[in-house]
């Protein structure tokens, strides 16, 4: 079973971008690829809605996920979508 999550950031001018470019830079990107049962920590950017950022998010099981979200990561990531304010939805689906 594997868990995908999409996750929605939107902004203002250019914000949603500008947060998922920090969030390379600062390696925060690659520090939770390599947690242990990450499949994909992805960006997309919507053609239709510039203000806003997909990111695709997949883990082995909700348990990896779970932990994921203890890591001091979470603090950061926070810190940051709280430094552009951006908003966000969240859709959750089970693959099994």
């Amino acid at each position: 079973m594997s868990l995908t999550i999409n996750i929605y950031y939107t902004g203002e001018n250019g914000s949603a971008r500008k947060f998922a470019e920090e969030m390379v830079e600062k390696g925060v990107v690659d520090r939770v690829r390599a947690e242990k049962g990450n499949q994909k920590y992805e960006y997309f950017f919507p053609m239709n809605d510039p203000e806003t950022v997909l990111l695709i998010d997949r883990w082995e099981n909700q348990e990896a996920l779970d932990e994921h979200h203890k890591s001091p990561m979470m603090k950061e990531i926070a810190e940051l979508r709280d430094k552009y304010h951006l908003h966000m939805r969240v859709e959750q689906y089970v693959e099994k």
